[in-house]
Order: C-alpha cells, then structure tokens, then sequence
C-alpha cells in the first residue's frame, strides 16, 4: 500500500499485467468450476461417454487385432489405454467450445467484456476449468481402465508425466475449442464444429491400430499428427506394448514431440482466440 501525501489515504498499489490476467483468469476459473459443480449432470456425461469408449473398444475389438505379433486381448487393452486416454482429452475440446459460444449467445462475454479485466482471462478462466473437469475424467477413466486389465511398467513418475502431456494436449486443443466457440453463433454450432475436426484427428493416428498396416501416405499424416506423438510419448511412459517404430522425428522422439506440438497449439490459438475475443459481438 502506498499513501498519498494530499489526504494520507492508503491507496491500493497498482497491479501490473501478467498478475492483474492470473488472478483475473483464476477468478473466472472459480465462476466455471462453481457452475459445473451446479449441472452434475454435464460432469456425470463426461465421465459416461469415455468409459462406454473403454468397454467396447477392449472387449469388441480385443483379441481381434495384432498388436507386435500378438492378437491376445489384453495385449491389445494395454495398447489402446493411451489411446482412449488421449482421445477423451481432446474431446472436451467440443463442450469447452460450446459452452464459451453459450456464454456469448446469452450475452455473458459482452458483461465480461465490459469490466476492467485482462482481455484473455476469460478465455483462459474457461480453459483452466475445462481442465481441471478433463483431469477429473482421467481420474476416474484411469480406473476403470485398471479394473478392465490395464497396467503401467514404467513406474508412478513416468506415468505422471505421461498424464501431465495428455493434459497439456488437451488444454491445447481446448483453445481451438475456444476459437470455435467464439466463431459460431449458437451453441449446437459450436458442438457440431468441434466434433467435425476431430474425428479425423483422432482415428487418422496411432491411437487404435498400429499405423504400419496404414497406406504408406495415410501413416506418413498420422505419424505427424500431433494427437500420434502424444500416443505415442504415453505408450512409451505407461510402458505399454505398440509403441511404433517408424523413421519419423515425432516417433522417435515422442515426449519431445508432444511438448512442442502442445505449446506451439498453445501459443498459436490462444493468440487467435484472445483477438477473436475482442472483436466478436453477441
């Protein structure tokens, strides 16, 4: 506090940008994870739809498919978690999408915009929250995958940090979220929008077959496909069987891979966000 020498009032000391945004986004943060917490069953969804994935990918696919030779059922198990794992974070992107284009049809980003806040905090507050709902779903994803026959070989350090990339990816993709959600004008738009995408994201990728039995220029997009290295980072730290051998830099070098294909998504996409944000109208 400092005080001024004309009334000997202490005045509050100006706060400066980067803490004035963190405090501004956590604030906000905190108003999305008080409302999830009001719509249990927007959580109780997204915790439905990933296990449904678990069960009938392990057991109708299992033993079906060869994965290193082998077409055993829980060789192919433990070959898909990382998989299911990576494809349930990047499809939150679709509801964070959707819920930033509800806020901004029922006219909250016009409020928000209005106050004296960092321009990116609202988005960033909504992606935060977004997170901390997709950790909770791989929470609980995390177990029923263990109850079903999945097993880390690596031990607990190195499958945190296989975790802690899969989150990065998808706070990454929830920023294209984020964009959509500000570029469309109703909320379904912005589900069906986030959806489109990432269909092909996902399944042109290592996440649930092995992309040496690909066409050599589909495996070539999937082994560059920054959903593939985080698959692929995961499968090496979990230990996991399926891990593939291919001549492409983000194969070989795939927590380095995911890291940067994350950030970079990081950097380009808040950047187009926070401009959207600025310029888009209710």
């Amino acid at each position: 506090m400092t005080v001024t020498e004309a009334t000997g009032v202490a005045a509050p000391r100006p706060r400066g940008g980067l803490v004035q945004s963190v405090g501004d986004s956590l604030v906000v943060a905190r108003r999305n994870l008080i409302r999830m917490t009001r719509i249990p069953e927007v959580v109780l969804f997204g915790l439905i739809q990933p296990i449904m994935f678990v069960v009938l990918f392990s057991y109708v696919f299992g033993g079906s498919l060869e994965v290193g030779g082998s077409t055993s059922a829980d060789v192919y198990r433990n070959f898909l978690m990382a998989g299911i794992f990576a494809q349930t974070v990047t499809f939150a992107t679709a509801g964070a999408g959707a819920g930033i284009a509800d806020d901004m049809h029922k006219g909250l980003i016009d409020r928000f915009r209005s106050l004296p806040m960092a321009r990116g905090a609202v988005l960033t507050g909504r992606t935060l929250a977004d997170l901390v709902q997709t950790a909770l779903t791989v929470v609980v994803l995390a177990i029923v995958a263990v109850l079903v026959g999945w097993r880390i070989h690596e031990g607990v350090p190195k499958a945190l940090g296989a975790f802690g990339l899969l989150l990065l990816l998808g706070y990454a993709f929830s920023w294209i979220g984020a964009l959509i959600g500000l570029s469309v004008r109703t909320p379904e738009a912005a589900t069906s929008g986030g959806l489109i995408w990432l269909f092909p994201v996902t399944f042109v990728s290592n996440a649930f077959v092995d992309t040496s039995k690909m066409t050599p220029w589909l495996r070539h997009v999937a082994e560059w496909n920054p959903f593939s290295a985080t698959v692929q980072a995961s499968r090496v730290l979990f230990g996991n069987p399926g891990v593939s051998r291919s001549d492409a830099w983000p194969m070989q070098h795939p927590v380095w891979a995911s890291l940067l294909w994350s950030i970079l998504i990081i950097v380009v996409f808040r950047t187009l966000a926070v401009r959207k944000y600025r310029s888009a109208t209710a």
